[in-house]
């Protein structure tokens, strides 16, 4: 016989969801991919103007 033993902390003891992953797009790839890089190029530039 199986016994449904109740956590201490009922309130935090919540029911995990299984996320369905979806793939990724192309456009959300190159877009992504700018952002990164657009991040690269402002950190590059912030970069040389504060060590010359």
């Amino acid at each position: 016989m199986l016994i449904k033993l109740s956590p201490f902390f009922p309130a935090y003891a919540r029911h995990k969801e299984e996320r369905i992953e979806k793939a990724i797009t192309k456009a959300q790839w190159i877009a992504a991919d700018r952002l990164v890089m657009m991040i690269l190029l402002i950190t590059v530039i912030v970069a040389t103007a504060l060590f010359s």
